[in-house]
């Protein structure tokens, strides 16, 4: 040690003592963010950056005005990464960042037990349209609509790993601009990054679905972790 060098063990002590004690825990992620939904449940999916195809979803329960952590898992995102909500496009293999509804469950496998949420079982003439020329735009339709073209819908059955179960992300939901995207869900991890959606591991969308009560209103947002999408702006 050199003489009148003070070690970092001293240092650190002597300037929480000037701070007047031990250094205050983060506050919880929703408390720092601009917008939960305005409901008592929610869920985050937060990556790196907007180049990231993994990160992490946590989900949280308000209860006596304090958000608190109810689980967490590993998450995937699209293969090209995170893209502002406003901004994208389809068939971009982004997933949409932004803070959205979630309108109902679906699966290919029944709902775990305890499930509220209203739960489509998947059939062989589900499709989700993806048509940007169809009146069914992002929608379910069964079976497939008319003017929804076969090669530009999804045949939900043909991913029965990827949606055993899911939740729909209301993103471009309401009110459908075409072009922007559609068939944006959580959903059961599959092989690798998505195609736009964000996945967890079956176990995780299980007590997912479970815990999600549609009476408290949960709501998703995904983000990053800084920058013009970071999860704290929504």
């Amino acid at each position: 040690m050199r003489p009148g060098v003070a070690p970092a063990a001293v240092l650190v002590p002597l300037s929480l003592l000037l701070l007047g004690g031990a250094v205050r825990p983060a506050s919880p992620l929703p408390d720092r963010m601009a917008d939960t939904g305005g409901g008592t449940q929610l869920i985050t999916a937060v990556a790196a950056g907007t180049g990231s195809t993994t990160g992490t979803v946590t989900w949280w329960d308000r209860m006596g005005g304090r958000w608190a952590t109810a689980g967490s898992a590993p998450a995937r995102f699209g293969a090209k990464g995170l893209a502002e909500g406003a901004a994208r496009r389809q068939g971009t293999y982004t997933t949409p960042t932004g803070l959205y509804g979630m309108p109902y469950a679906f699966g290919a496998e029944p709902a775990p037990r305890g499930t509220a949420y209203r739960y489509r079982p998947v059939r062989r003439d589900s499709w989700w349209c993806q048509d940007d020329g169809s009146r069914s735009y992002n929608r379910w339709t069964e079976p497939r609509a008319a003017d929804c073209r076969a090669t530009e819908a999804e045949h939900l059955i043909g991913f029965r790993a990827q949606y055993a179960h899911a939740l729909v992300v209301g993103f471009n939901y309401r009110r459908p601009v075409h072009g922007r995207g559609a068939g944006i869900f959580l959903h059961v991890n599959g092989r690798g990054a998505t195609a736009g959606c964000v996945s967890v591991p079956k176990k995780a969308m299980r007590r997912i679905l479970r815990w999600a009560d549609p009476a408290r209103d949960p709501h998703i947002a995904i983000g990053t972790e800084g920058g013009r999408t970071s999860i704290t702006r929504h």
